[in-house]
């Protein structure tokens, strides 16, 4: 005799398999953009860059007390162990996010001293975008000079910052009209590259820092801080000859 089954109670059937996740971690038809928790493993198609565009994020955002793995991990939206995965510790990850700063800081002051303008001009608008950079990328340009949380040695800072430096010195070379080889300086040569730095470095760090403030409200008024930076540079390195 057939056996019939029980009214209002519908037929037992076994339940299906779990799917099997993808090599991604990704669950078959789940889509692909979906958030990654912090069990799914990466999912982006270049992650090395895509880490450093959120440490960015974060550096600019939080400041560099507030850039850790995980806020960059949370911030790329993967898995908390990705950025060790790539840069191996926090060290390894700010240092090659400063390398991407000096490239960009170099680029910046190239750009500027390339113009067809006589040597003083050209140094002095370098100078201007050595501040534009920093006022623009305050974050990235506190990290660079932090030689305590960075590792030099890294090829690609060791090489960007090394850049950096060359740059600076031939500027100088040209106000001074003489070559300059960063690798052996005279002290007179080393007196006026760090001169030049100090003063630049200097101006920008109390700029962040608003530390100039006071002077600009006792200027005319309209007068701003590239006014003063264009006055100082005029002041010390443009000082017309008597007659």
């Amino acid at each position: 005799m057939a056996r019939i089954p029980s009214i209002g109670r519908p037929p037992v059937r076994p339940a299906p398999k779990a799917a099997a996740p993808t090599p991604t971690g990704r669950k078959p038809g789940a889509p692909r953009n979906a958030k990654v928790s912090e069990e799914t493993p990466y999912h982006h198609g270049d992650l090395h860059d895509a880490l450093l565009k959120a440490a960015e994020t974060v550096l600019e955002r939080d400041g560099l007390g507030g850039l850790t793995l995980r806020a960059v991990a949370r911030e790329a939206g993967v898995s908390h162990a990705a950025p060790t995965h790539h840069f191996g510790d926090l060290t390894g990850l700010v240092s090659e996010l400063a390398a991407i700063g000096f490239r960009q800081f170099n680029a910046a002051m190239s750009a500027a001293g390339a113009i067809d303008a006589p040597p003083l001009l050209r140094a002095m608008a370098r100078a201007k975008a050595y501040v534009a950079y920093a006022q623009a990328h305050p974050g990235m340009y506190g990290l660079m000079f932090r030689t305590e949380r960075l590792d030099m040695t890294r090829p690609s800072l060791h090489e960007a910052a090394s850049a950096s430096f060359a740059g600076l010195a031939g500027a100088v070379g040209v106000s001074r009209q003489e070559q300059i080889s960063e690798q052996a300086l005279s002290l007179e040569q080393a007196a006026a590259i760090a001169r030049a730095w100090s003063l630049v470095h200097g101006f920008t760090t109390l700029l962040l820092d608003g530390r100039l403030a006071d002077i600009l409200r006792r200027l005319p008024k309209g007068t701003d801080a590239a006014m003063l930076l264009d006055a100082m540079l005029r002041l010390t390195v443009g000082r017309p000859p008597r007659p």
